[in-house]
C-alpha cells in the first residue's frame, strides 16, 4: 500500500494541500534537502531529557539509548525517562528541563499541534521531527460484546449499547488522551458502526499501563491503547482484540518524536544528531533478526517491565485476537521504518487536524496548512536520514503519501479534507 503512494505529488497536487504559498514551502525544504544536504554540524549539547510512555511504539527511543546510538552521534548524554501519562508528558515538556521537565518525547502525534495552538495548557510551540511508527494500536472490548461471528466490528456492540442504556446503564470506554490518536481510533470504529461517541458512550481518559487493570475492575467495557496491553488483556482472558488499527487504516501513522521548537531553535546540530540516532534505532527495531532481542529489552525493569511474550509475538506479527481469529505475520503488524515508517508526512498531520476538527477539539477555522509547517520538521528529518546514511530509495519525494482509504470505504484526499469531512456522517462540525 506504501508503494504505489511514495511515488510523490506533482505541483498541482501540492497547491491542493494549501494553495499557493504552502506549497511553495514544501517544494522548496523538499527540493534544497533532498539535493543540497548541507554537511551537519557537531551537536551544540552532548544531551538531552527525553520522555517516554511504556508502550512497544516507543522502541526507537529506547534501542537508541540502549545500543549506544545517541552517543554514536554526539549525545552520549541523552535521558530517556519513563512518563506517568501522556498528561504527565504534556506538562513536563511545557516545563522543559530548565524547569525540571523534559525537552522532547515519544509522543501521540496530534499532541504538538495542540501543544503548539494552546488547547491542551500554556501554548508551547513543537516541532515533529520523525515518526516513530505506523500501526500497532488496539481496540480492546469485554467479551459479553462478542456476537456469532468474529470480525473487525462486533455485531453486538449497537444493540447491547441501547439495550444497556435502556436498562440505565453507563457505557463506559476509554482511550489515553483527549484528542490524541487512540481517541480517534475508537472514535471512528464507533462511528463507522453508527454509534456516537459522544453520545452512546462516555469515553475515558486511561493512562496505558493501566488499561488492563482497570478492565480486569470491570471499571469499563472497552478501551483504545498501543501495544502490548492489548496482548495483555487477551493473555490474561479479560477480552478480545476487536481490532488492531492497521485493521482501519493500513499502515497509518501514530506517534511521533517530537522536540519544544525553541530547544530545536537553539541546537538545531543536536535535533538532526537525536534524529539520525532515532533513524537508525528504527531501522534496528524493523530488522526481523532483532525481534526477539528488541522484545527482551524494552520488557525489562527500566522500560515496559511486562513479560517479553506479550510483546514478542505481535512485534512478529502473530496476533491471537481473543475471539478464536488467528493471523500469522500480518501485514497490519507494527512498523518502525517499513512502508516510510519514520518519516513524517505532512499529509498526515493534515488527518490528524481534520479529524480533530470533526470532533471538536480543534477550532473549525483552523488554518491547518500553515500549522503544519510550522510544527512539521520533515527538513530535519531529511538532513537526519542523511547523516544516517539511509540510502536515498528510501527517502521519500513527497511530502504527502496520496489518497488514504479506511477499512468503511471512506476516502481521506490530501487536496480535499472538506470533502472526507462532509462524507462523514457523525460528527460535531
Amino acid at each position: 500500500m506504501a508503494n504505489d503512494k511514495s511515488k510523490g505529488l506533482d505541483r498541482r497536487e501540492l497547491l491542493k494541500i494549501g494553495g499557493a504559498a504552502g506549497a511553495a514551502a514544501v517544494l522548496g525544504t523538499t527540493m534544497a534537502t533532498a539535493v543540497h544536504a548541507a554537511p551537519v554540524g557537531k551537536p551544540e549539547v552532548t544531551g538531552a531529557k527525553l520522555g517516554f510512555i511504556a508502550l512497544t511504539d516507543a522502541s526507537p527511543l529506547i534501542i537508541a539509548k540502549e545500543l549506544g546510538l545517541f552517543a554514536k552521534y554526539g549525545m552520549p548524554d541523552v535521558v530517556v525517562a519513563k512518563q506517568a501519562s501522556w498528561g504527565a508528558t504534556r506538562d513536563n515538556i511545557v516545563l522543559g528541563s530548565a524547569g525540571g521537565g523534559i525537552d522532547g518525547a515519544h509522543i501521540l502525534s496530534p499532541m504538538p499541534y495542540m501543544l503548539t495552538l494552546g488547547t491542551i495548557g500554556k501554548a508551547t510551540p513543537m516541532s515533529i521531527l520523525a515518526r516513530l511508527n505506523v500501526n500497532g494500536q488496539g481496540i480492546s472490548v469485554e467479551k459479553a460484546y462478542l456476537g456469532a461471528k468474529a470480525d473487525i466490528n462486533s455485531a453486538r456492540m449497537k444493540p447491547l449499547i441501547a439495550q444497556r442504556k435502556a436498562a440505565g446503564r453507563k457505557i463506559t470506554m476509554a482511550m489515553t488522551f483527549p484528542g490524541g490518536t487512540h481517541d480517534l481510533w475508537i472514535r471512528y470504529w464507533l462511528a463507522a458502526q453508527g454509534i456516537n461517541p459522544d453520545l452512546d458512550v462516555e469515553l475515558i481518559t486511561i493512562p496505558p499501563p493501566q488499561m488492563v487493570a482497570n478492565m480486569k475492575a470491570k471499571t469499563m467495557e472497552a478501551f483504545c491503547v498501543g501495544e502490548p496491553w492489548p496482548d495483555q488483556l487477551v493473555a490474561q482472558g479479560l477480552g478480545y482484540t476487536a481490532v488492531s488499527t492497521g485493521q482501519l487504516w493500513m499502515d497509518h501513522p501514530e506517534k511521533a518524536f517530537a522536540m519544544r521548537s525553541d530547544w530545536v531553535a537553539a541546537h538545531p546540530n543536536a535535533a538532526i544528531a537525536l534524529t539520525a540516532a532515532i533513524i537508525e534505532a528504527q531501522r534496528w527495531c524493523d530488522n526481523p533478526a532483532n525481534t526477539a532481542k528488541l522484545a527482551e529489552i524494552i520488557g525489562g525493569r527500566d522500560w515496559l517491565k511486562v513479560p517479553v511474550t506479550d510483546i514478542q509475538d505481535r512485534l512478529a506479527g502473530n496476533f491471537t485476537m481473543g475471539d478464536g481469529r488467528v493471523f500469522n505475520n500480518a501485514p497490519f503488524k507494527m512498523k518502525f521504518w517499513a512502508s516510510n515508517a519514520s518519516f513524517p508526512y505532512k499529509s498526515h498531520d493534515l488527518w490528524f487536524l481534520t479529524e480533530d476538527q470533526r470532533w471538536g477539539k480543534l477550532p473549525a477555522n483552523l488554518d491547518k496548512t500553515a500549522v503544519i509547517a510550522k510544527v512539521n520538521r520533515s527538513d530535519i528529518w531529511r538532513k537526519a536520514a542523511a547523516l544516517a546514511k539511509v540510502p536515498a530509495a528510501q527517502i521519500p519525494k513527497s511530502e504527502s503519501r496520496g489518497v488514504e482509504k479506511f477499512f468503511d470505504g471512506k476516502v481521506f484526499d490530501p487536496g480535499n479534507p472538506a470533502a472526507y469531512l462532509a462524507s462523514l456522517k457523525i460528527k460535531k462540525v
